[in-house]
C-alpha cells in the first residue's frame, strides 16, 4: 500500500508559493482564520463556532451514555495532567525552532518489549505544551501523521496551530517519530541510492522486463536484513503500539488522548486494542480497513486511486481553456498517456521518467489542492515542450524518500505475512491492471519486497477489538483513495463507540485540519477534543459534512 501519510503529501495543510514550495504559516493562518466560517449539515443541524467554550453541533452528545467520553471531565482528574514526568526536555533545533516548538527530547523503548532489559532504541518527540491553567488541562495529545514511516515530529506544530486556540490550549501536544523514522535511532535506510536516477519502468513489457523488477525488491529485502536483521522482526505496528504506551508511562499519565491520519489509524486501532483502559479520547482521520492487513488493502487502494486519477482527468477537461489537453476526461487520459510514454523513451532531463511522472501525479490522488500545478505541468510539457514545472512538481511533491519507504517495508512485510510466490503477486496485478491500471502495478512493486522479507509474520492480522473503549470520533471521505470508505466502515463495526462523520464526496486523503479548510469537519473535531461531543446520530453515518470545493486554475 503506497504511504498512507499526510506527512508524505507534501504541503498537505500548505499553500504553495511560485516556486512551488509550501507556506506553512500562511496556511496556518488560514486555516486558523476559516474555522468559523461555514455552515456543516449533521444529521440533524449544527451549531458555529468552533472554539472550546462552543456549543457543539446539536447532533452532537455530551452524556454521559455509551461511547461518550465527556463523562469524564478534565478538571481535577487525577492521572490525566501529568504531575510528574521521567522526560528531559531541551530545546528544539532546524525547522522545529524555526516553527517555534521549543521542546524536544528522546526516549529509550526495548527493542523487544519482550526483553525489556535487552538492546534499546531511542525515540525522538517534540512538544508543544498546554498554556491553560492547569485545571482546565486535559493531558497529553499524542499525533501522528501516518506512513508507515512518516516523520511525526512536525505535526506537534501543525496540530497545535490547526486546532481552535482554546482546544490547542489544553492539551500538551506531543509528536513522535516512531521506531526507524528520522530523528529516531536508529533511523532506518537499507540503500540510499533505491529512488536515485530513472527507474526502470513500473509497467513491464516483457518477463524480462518484469524480472529485472524482481530482482530489484529482492534485493531490497536482501539488503535491509543484512543491516537491520536485528530489528526488523520487531518493526511491527504492535511495538508501534507498545511504544506509544511506553511514551504515556514517561508523562506519568494514566490515559492518553490520540489524533491521527491515515496508517496513523490503524496505529491507533493496534494501540485501543491492546490498552483499552489508556484511551482517553482518540480522533481517527482517514481511517484504515484493518480486515485487510495489507494485501487485500493494496488492491482495493488501486480501484480507489484510479477513480481519484479520472476525476482529476475530468477536472482538467472542465478548464481546456486553461490547460488545453482536451474537453472530456478521456481526452485527457489520452493526453496523460501520451506524456508517460514520451518520458519513459525521453525522461526529462534524465529526471523525471515513466516511474517519476506516476509518483507526481499520485499525489494528485491524496490532495486535489495539487490539481491545478499538475495539469499546469501536464500543458507546458505537451503543448510547449518545456520540462521545468514537471521537474518543479516531481521535486516538490514525487520524489521518495528512501527512510519511509524502509520504514514502510519494515511494518507492513512484518505485521502480517505475505504472498511468497511471485507468480500470485503477477496474475493478481494482471488481473487488477485490467480494470484500473494507474497504480496496479505501481503498488505491487512497491510492495514486492514483502514477497521476499526475512520476516514472516501472522497468517492473519491482528484481531481489532473495540471492548473497554470510550467514544471515538471517526473522519472520513467518501472518496478518499488511500483509505477507501468501505474499509472505514469495516474499521467503524470493529470499533462500536466510534462515531464517523463521513465527507460526502470527499477524495482528499486526511479532511481535518484541511486548506482549505473544511468548518464542518472542524467544528467535530474541536467538540470532540474540547468537550468529548460526538455526533448522535444512529447507523455507521453519524454526522455528515459537504466537501470542500475543488480548486480552480491558478488557486
Amino acid at each position: 500500500m503506497r504511504y498512507m501519510s499526510i506527512s508524505r503529501v507534501t504541503g498537505r495543510r500548505g499553500t504553495e508559493d511560485n516556486s512551488g514550495r509550501t507556506s506553512w504559516p500562511v496556511a496556518i493562518l488560514i486555516s486558523a482564520a476559516l474555522l468559523g466560517v461555514s455552515a456543516c449539515s449533521a444529521s440533524t443541524s449544527s451549531s458555529s463556532g468552533s472554539t472550546a467554550s462552543a456549543a457543539p453541533p446539536a447532533s452532537a452528545t455530551t452524556g454521559t451514555g455509551a461511547g461518550s467520553a465527556a463523562s469524564e471531565p478534565a478538571t481535577g482528574v487525577s492521572g490525566i495532567v501529568p504531575a510528574h514526568s521521567t522526560l528531559h526536555w531541551h530545546a528544539c533545533a532546524g525547522q522545529l525552532a524555526q516553527e517555534g516548538v521549543t521542546q524536544c527530547t528522546t526516549l529509550s523503548v526495548p527493542v523487544n518489549y519482550a526483553q525489556p532489559g535487552g538492546r534499546h532504541i531511542s525515540l525522538a518527540l517534540d512538544m508543544v505544551p498546554a498554556t491553560a491553567p492547569k485545571s482546565q488541562q486535559q493531558g497529553v495529545l499524542l499525533v501522528n501523521p501516518g506512513g508507515p514511516g512518516g516523520d511525526g515530529l512536525p505535526l506537534a506544530a501543525e496540530t497545535a496551530q490547526g486546532l481552535s486556540p482554546g482546544v490547542a490550549a489544553e492539551y500538551d501536544i506531543v509528536g513522535f517519530d516512531p521506531r526507524g523514522v528520522g530523528s529516531s535511532v536508529p533511523s532506518l535506510s537499507c540503500d540510499r541510492t533505491f529512488f536515485s536516477g530513472v527507474r526502470p519502468n513500473y509497467i513491464p513489457a516483457s518477463a524480462a522486463a518484469e524480472q529485472v523488477l524482481v530482482n530489484r525488491a529482492k534485493t531490497y529485502a536482501a539488503d535491509c536484513e543484512q543491516k537491520y536483521g536485528w530489528l526488523l522482526p520487531y518493526m511491527t505496528s504492535a511495538d508501534t503500539a507498545r511504544d506509544m504506551d511506553s511514551i504515556r508511562a514517561a508523562f506519568g499519565v494514566s490515559k492518553i488522548n490520540y489524533y491521527a491520519f491515515s496508517y496513523g489509524t490503524y496505529m491507533g486501532e493496534v494501540y485501543a486494542t491492546l490498552f483499552p483502559g489508556r484511551v482517553r479520547r482518540m480522533v481517527l482521520d482517514s481511517v484504515v480497513d484493518p480486515t485487510g492487513v495489507w494485501y487485500a488493502d493494496n488492491v482495493q487502494q488501486d480501484y480507489a486511486f484510479q477513480g481519484r486519477m479520472t476525476a482529476f482527468w475530468a477536472w482538467t477537461a472542465k478548464y481546456n481553456g486553461t490547460y488545453h489537453l482536451g474537453t472530456t476526461a478521456a481526452q485527457v487520459r489520452n493526453a496523460w498517456y501520451r506524456a508517460r510514454n514520451q518520458l519513459l523513451a525521453h525522461p526529462a532531463d534524465q529526471l523525471v521518467g515513466a516511474d517519476e511522472f506516476d509518483d507526481t501525479f499520485l499525489q494528485g490522488g491524496y490532495l486535489d489542492q495539487f490539481w491545478p500545478g499538475l495539469a499546469q505541468a501536464l500543458s507546458s510539457y505537451l503543448n510547449a515542450g518545456q520540462t521545468g514545472d514537471l521537474i518543479t512538481q516531481y521535486q516538490n511533491n514525487g520524489m521518495q524518500g528512501e527512510n519511509e519507504f524502509a520504514v514502510y517495508n519494515a511494518v507492513q512485510c512484518a505485521d502480517v505475512n505475505w504472498p511468497r510466490t511471485w507468480s500470485f503477486w503477477d496474475s493478481d496485478t494482471k488481473r487488477v491492471y485490467a480494470q484500473a491500471p494507474f497504480q496496479a502495478w505501481d503498488n505491487a512493486w512497491f510492495n514486492a519486497s514483502c514477497a521476499f522479507w526475512a520476516v514472516k509474520g501472522p497468517a492473519k492480522p491482528l484481531r481489532i477489538s473495540g471492548a473497554g473503549l470510550p467514544g471515538i470520533l471517526m473522519l472520513q471521505g467518501t472518496l478518499d483513495p488511500a483509505t477507501p470508505y468501505a474499509g472505514a466502515q469495516n474499521a467503524h463495526k470493529l470499533l462500536p463507540s466510534a462515531r464517523m462523520v463521513v465527507v460526502e464526496g470527499g477524495g482528499n486523503h486526511g479532511q481535518s485540519m484541511e486548506q482549505p479548510a473544511n468548518s464542518c469537519v472542524q467544528r467535530y473535531l474541536n467538540a470532540y477534543l474540547g468537550t468529548g461531543a460526538l455526533p448522535s446520530a444512529p447507523g455507521l453515518v453519524n454526522a455528515r459534512c459537504p466537501a470542500v470545493p475543488a480548486p480552480t486554475p491558478g488557486v
